[in-house]
């Protein structure tokens, strides 16, 4: 059963945002080593329940005061990530970044539901299928 295994805080700025979990929550961070901006964030301890996620940089306006809810993206582990979008479509959602390979991990997207709450997929690169 696909689980969320990650989640997301996208930042304008990205020190800040880090300091501020830093500094609330205790969260330890560590620049990914990979082709684009990304932070990984640790939440706790791998023996305890919970997830870890990242911090990236946030890629268009920020959310608006007033707004019912502005939350972080949930990533949900997935066999085939091109299976799980098409089901994610034809029960009414919609893609909201196109599928892309992260080296080293696997492929990611993000969709919305039929609600327009944005989420992420990631399928294992074990599992990654090319194209």
């Amino acid at each position: 059963m696909p689980r969320v295994i990650h989640f997301e805080i996208q930042a304008e700025d990205m020190d800040r945002a880090e300091k501020f979990y830093r500094d609330v929550f205790g969260w330890d961070f560590q620049k990914w080593d990979g082709p684009f901006e990304y932070v990984l964030v640790m939440t706790g301890k791998e023996s305890e329940p919970g997830i870890n996620g990242g911090l990236m940089p946030r890629k268009g306006p920020a959310p608006q005061d007033g707004a019912p809810l502005n939350a972080y993206s949930c990533v949900i582990e997935v066999e085939d990530i091109d299976e799980a979008g098409a089901a994610i479509l034809k029960a009414g959602g919609t893609e909201a970044l196109a599928k892309q390979k992260i080296p080293g991990i696997g492929w990611s997207a993000y969709y919305k539901d039929t609600e327009g709450n944005i989420f992420g997929l990631m399928q294992p690169e074990g599992n990654a299928k090319q194209g």
